[in-house]
C-alpha cells in the first residue's frame, strides 16, 4: 500500500471516496456513515490465553510456502492451506475471487478469504490483515534483488498468523459477538521504487480491499467496528495511534490502547498519534466499517520523510524474513486484540 512509500503525510479521503463510490453502482453519493461504537461490557469475562508460539508457527508455515505473490503457485497453495485451517476451526468460509489490474497493467487473480464466526449475531467485529507478499524487494540495498519477491514474514505473514491463532481460540471458546476475519489479497503490489512514480500511485495499493469495498462479501454488510493488523510481528515494534483511526474510531483506539496498557504492553502500544496513512482500513471505512489500523510505525528515522516515523530497516527488503519475527510482539498484539473481542 502507498503508506509504505509516502514521502510526506498524505490526506486523500475525498479523492479516495470518489474512486470507490463511482465504481459501485449500488453506492450512494457520499461515503456510508460511520456507525456509533457499542460500549464495552462490564461483565467479568474469561479470556482464553493467546498462544504466541502458535501464532509464530502460523507465520512460519506461510513463509515456508515461499513468497505469496498473487498468481504464483506458493500463493495458491498457501491460500488453500488458510481456507482449510479456518474451516477446521469451525468458521463459515467465503472466498471472494476475481481479477484486478496492477500498476503496470498486468491482470492478476484476486482471492479475498473471509471467515465468519457466529454468523447469526448482528453485533459484529471485523478483524483483517493482508495475506499476499511484495513481489519486489525494492528497498533492498542490493539493486540486483529489487525485482525478486520477498518472504514477507512481517509484512503479510504476521497479521495472518495472529488472526489464525485467534480463530483457533474462537473454536475453543466462542466470543459473545460475531467476528469476521478477512484476509485481503493483492495489497502489496503497488508501484515499486524503481518504477516511474505518478500522482495516482496511491490507487495501486490495497487492491483486494478496494475490490471488497465495491462489492462486500454480503449485501448490506454490517459491522460495528474493525481492526486491521499490518506488520505486527517484528522485534521492538511500536504501534502509534494512526491518524485516520483517531478520526473515525477514536473510541476503539482508546479501548485497545487501554487494554494493552492494563496487560503490560504499553511499551508496544504507545500514546502518540502518527500521521494518516493509506492501508486497507481506509477502504473498510469507506465500506461503512469504522476501522483502526494497528501497524508498526517507528520513530527511528527522518530519511523516509514520514515526520519521524518509519517502518523498520527490513521493510520491503529481503530481510523481512523469520529472523525478525518475535513471539513477544505477536503476544502483545494477539493478547490485546483477544481481550478486546471477548470483552466487547
Amino acid at each position: 500500500m502507498m503508506y509504505k512509500k509516502f514521502k510526506q503525510p498524505f490526506r486523500f479521503a475525498f479523492t479516495l471516496a470518489l474512486l470507490v463510490l463511482t465504481a459501485c453502482e449500488s453506492c450512494t453519493d457520499t461515503p456510508p456513515p460511520v456507525k456509533p461504537e457499542d460500549k464495552p461490557t462490564n461483565e467479568s469475562v474469561n479470556v482464553p490465553k493467546f498462544q504466541a508460539d502458535s501464532a509464530y508457527a502460523f507465520v512460519k508455515a506461510q513463509v515456508d510456502f515461499g513468497p505469496r505473490v498473487p498468481g504464483s503457485s506458493p500463493h495458491s497453495a498457501c491460500g488453500d492451506w488458510m481456507v482449510a485451517k479456518l474451516k477446521s476451526y469451525g468458521a463459515n468460509v467465503i472466498e471472494q475471487k476475481g481479477t484486478t489490474t496492477t500498476y503496470d497493467g498486468k491482470s492478476v487473480p484476486l482471492r479475498n478469504i473471509i471467515a465468519e464466526f457466529n454468523p447469526a449475531s448482528k453485533k459484529r467485529i471485523t478483524l483483517a490483515a493482508h495475506w499476499d507478499t511484495r513481489p519486489f524487494g525494492d528497498k533492498d540495498s542490493n539493486e540486483g534483488m529489487w525485482k525478486k519477491p520477498i518472504d514477507g514474514a512481517n509484512d503479510g505473514g504476521s497479521g495472518v498468523g495472529v488472526l489464525l491463532e485467534m480463530a483457533r481460540l474462537f473454536s475453543a471458546q466462542a466470543p459473545k459477538v460475531g467476528v469476521d476475519i478477512i484476509f485481503f489479497d493483492v495489497e502489496d503490489y503497488g508501484t515499486p521504487e524503481f518504477a516511474t512514480q505518478t500522482d495516482n500511485d496511491v490507487y495501486t495499493w490495497c487492491l483486494g480491499s478496494q475490490y471488497w469495498a465495491r462489492q462486500p462479501h454480503k449485501v448490506n454488510y454490517n459491522s460495528q467496528c474493525g481492526i486491521l493488523l499490518d506488520m505486527v510481528g517484528a522485534k521492538d515494534a511500536t504501534f502509534n495511534k494512526e491518524g485516520k483511526s483517531m478520526e473515525v474510531a477514536i473510541g476503539t483506539v482508546g479501548r485497545v490502547w487501554s487494554i494493552a496498557e492494563s496487560l503490560g504492553y504499553g511499551s508496544y502500544f504507545q500514546d502518540r498519534t502518527a500521521q494518516e496513512i493509506v492501508d486497507d482500513h481506509q477502504f473498510m471505512i469507506l465500506a461503512g466499517v469504522p476501522t483502526i489500523d494497528i501497524i508498526d510505525m517507528r520513530q527511528e528515522t527522518q530519511a523516509m520523510g514520514l515526520s519521524g516515523y518509519g517502518f523498520g530497516s527490513f521493510h520491503h527488503t529481503h530481510n523481512d524474513n523469520m529472523s525478525i519475527i518475535d513471539t513477544k510482539t505477536l503476544e502483545a498484539v494477539g493478547t490485546t486484540v483477544s481481550h478486546f473481542v471477548y470483552k466487547y
